[in-house]
């Protein structure tokens, strides 16, 4: 933990301007989303997570990235709002929708749930930002680029991911990997985060790898599968519906499904998720692919 802290100090101050964002209630709502799916919530046989990182702290930490690369007000507001339509347990609800590959089936509400925010429209025109420029975060190459790209987003994931799940990234690599950033031209003519150091861009695609090693275990996919269903029987059985996944915290899902363990299926389910040791039951899947080629001074690396 004092090694994640040390990186976020490492980030630099949040801005004047930022602080009045991060107040709003669906920003405060991520602080009870976790990066890692909800699994921190699982069998403790099945995972080893050495931090509990939340969608606050990485929403947080990837504006930071982007502000501390451009200064920019609407890029680092993109930034900061990339995520804030991410429901409880994230990509579980990809897999609930059959999104396996693109893990993007929740984005598209990123409108409706900033609509939703009280005072925000207030606070973009105070700042003269167009609320269109920060839905859209996909239009800021430095926020979001498709892979194999670098961006903020994914570089931060890197960290967050490196740190907290991985266990391969400490301060000093995340201080390595920040200094190195700079922001190029790739072969589209686009801006893009860049590195400097090959040593840096060769750690990055390590890290990269090892957590893509780590979603792609089958018994990640069963977990995230196993939670998926679970949610879907609780919509099922009219206990929540689909919008609520969007205004709950994953603890506050968890308290009301606790008052319905006297329905066996949710209870069979609840139980299974909590304490499984042994699988017996994997199918494999075919999941997103976090593949990256950096480019390091100028060129890709691959």
């Amino acid at each position: 933990m004092e090694d994640y802290k040390k990186y976020q100090k490492e980030l630099g101050e949040i801005p004047e301007f930022l602080n009045k964002y991060l107040n709003l209630d669906v920003m405060q709502r991520l602080k009870g989303v976790s990066l890692f799916c909800g699994m921190n919530y699982a069998s403790p046989y099945m995972y080893d997570f050495s931090l509990n990182i939340s969608r606050y702290d990485h929403s947080l930490n990837v504006a930071l990235i982007t502000w501390r690369l451009t200064h920019d007000k609407t890029q680092t507001l993109a930034a900061l709002f990339h995520d804030v339509s991410t429901p409880v347990f994230s990509h579980v609800i990809d897999f609930m929708n059959g999104d396996y590959i693109e893990q993007e089936s929740t984005e598209d509400k990123i409108r409706e749930v900033l609509l939703s925010s009280r005072n925000l429209l207030t606070y973009l025109k105070e700042d003269d930002i167009s609320l269109e420029d920060v839905i859209d975060f996909k239009k800021h190459s430095i926020v979001d680029l498709p892979r194999p790209s670098l961006c903020a987003d994914r570089i931060e994931n890197t960290i967050g991911g490196g740190m907290g799940w991985a266990n391969k990234v400490d301060y000093k690599h995340a201080k390595q990997i920040l200094d190195n950033l700079y922001i190029d031209k790739n072969e589209n003519g686009q801006d893009e985060i860049s590195l400097l150091s090959k040593d840096v861009g060769e750690y990055v695609l390590y890290i990269n790898d090892c957590l893509n090693k780590l979603t792609h275990k089958d018994e990640d996919s069963y977990m995230m599968d196993l939670l998926a269903d679970l949610v879907r029987l609780t919509i099922n059985e009219g206990i929540i519906i689909y919008d609520d996944l969007y205004r709950l915290t994953e603890e506050e899902f968890f308290n009301i499904i606790e008052q319905y363990l006297y329905i066996s299926d949710i209870n069979d389910y609840y139980h299974l998720f909590k304490t499984v040791k042994d699988p017996l039951c994997m199918k494999h899947v075919i999941v997103k692919d976090r593949v990256v080629n950096p480019i390091v001074n100028g060129k890709r690396m691959i």
